[in-house]
This record gives structure tokens, C-alpha cells and sequence, in this order.
């Protein structure tokens, strides 16, 4: 997943990731520099999806 990809577009992102999956709330996307692993570890926990599905979701 290229992270520099997520973060430059990552309003967009996190708007159609919200629209796709109700559940999430805007804590859920919040995305800290540094801090990544814990990200996707939140939405899998969320989603209950695994890492590779969510990069995936998120590479959309």
C-alpha cells in the first residue's frame, strides 16, 4: 500500500470508506503519521477483515 497515496487523498478515502461501511466513525479513520499498523488494525477489528482486505478496500 503506498502510504503516500493514502494520506495525499485520504479526505476522499475516508468519506467512500464511511459511505461503504456504516460503522465506522471518524475516530475509526483517523489516520496518525507513524502510526499505520495500529490504523489497519482498527479497521480489521472493525470491519473484520483481514490486513490484506482492507489495504485492498483502501487501494480502491
Amino acid at each position: 500500500m503506498d502510504k503516500l497515496i493514502i494520506k495525499g487523498n485520504w479526505n476522499e478515502t475516508a468519506g467512500k470508506l464511511k459511505q461503504q461501511f456504516a460503522n465506522l466513525t471518524d475516530d475509526d479513520l483517523l489516520l496518525v503519521e507513524g502510526k499505520e499498523e495500529e490504523f489497519l488494525g482498527r479497521l480489521q477489528k472493525k470491519l473484520g477483515k483481514t490486513k490484506e482486505e482492507v489495504q485492498k478496500i483502501i487501494s480502491k
